[in-house]
């Protein structure tokens, strides 16, 4: 799947213009609203832009068509690197075809494998209905699933990266497996990193995780904790207890498939 027409992204110069083919109307959450408004979640836009600069080294996990990996790649110039992980052969093939449409080739490395806290074989469990919404546990409905590999993120860029600038973490619960993985990375790089991580007590534990064990092992960076307030489009200052106990309730509501954005680090000009 390489999407029809590209669109023009309604972003500010710098970076844009920058555009994306999409998937075909209705099979995909974030190509319907790109279709429809040519920005995918505005704050957390504005927030990427903030905390990538030139010479910067970003990792998207959960890349999809390429929204942020393209957003970034055009933020960090010819001196930066974007290394992005999309599991999903029709996603990958966006996103592969959206680098190459921004001319970013050359400052982004590109991996089908799916970031986990174990390296081997596993499987990917495809949404029918949203094509942004697969994932890599069996969930609570029946969907096909296809043989994907697994990696852990220290072992695939520990060799090539010294520190991560800015992570983004979207993997439909996986989340904790991911950041289980890069947390070896993480701790001893000489920067500290900005993390932007969907946060999902629901999904985490169909993964086989809690929010809580999530934002306790964040917690182990010693870096100070936000809540990505898309609504009112500002930062909350938090903390990793309050985050927890927030998960606790949410996993005890039966049905409450609440959820947030975090940010992990220090906050940006915005």
């Amino acid at each position: 799947m390489t999407g029809g027409e590209a669109i023009e992204l309604a972003l500010p110069s710098p970076p844009g213009p920058l555009r994306l083919r999409l998937h075909p109307a209705g099979t995909d959450l974030v190509s319907d609203r790109l279709r429809a408004t040519r920005l995918w979640e505005p704050f957390e836009t504005r927030l990427c832009l903030a905390l990538v600069g030139p010479g910067a080294v970003c990792v998207d996990v959960g890349a999809n068509l390429g929204y942020f990996t393209v957003l970034a790649a055009a933020r960090v110039g010819p001196g930066g690197h974007v290394y992005a992980f999309e599991p999903d052969a029709d996603n990958y093939a966006l996103l592969s075809a959206n680098v190459s449409l921004n001319g970013l080739t050359d400052r982004c490395t590109l991996s089908s494998l799916a970031l986990s806290d174990r390296a081997g074989e596993g499987f990917l469990y495809r949404s029918g209905d949203n094509l942004g919404d697969h994932q890599v546990y069996p969930g609570d409905g029946e969907r096909p699933a296809v043989p994907i590999q697994l990696a852990r993120g220290d072992a695939v860029l520990g060799a090539t990266v010294d520190a991560i600038d800015f992570l983004k973490v979207d993997t439909q619960g996986s989340e904790a497996a991911v950041l289980a993985g890069l947390l070896p990375l993480l701790a001893r790089q000489p920067r500290p990193p900005a993390i932007l991580v969907e946060l999902t007590p629901f999904s985490l534990a169909l993964a086989g995780s809690t929010g809580r064990a999530l934002v306790e092992a964040l917690a182990t960076l010693a870096l100070p904790f936000w809540i990505v307030d898309h609504v009112a489009g500002r930062l909350a200052a938090t903390d990793a207890e309050a985050l927890a106990t927030w998960c606790d309730n949410v996993a005890a509501t039966a049905g409450d498939r609440g959820f947030m954005n975090i940010l992990v680090g220090h906050a940006p000009a915005l």
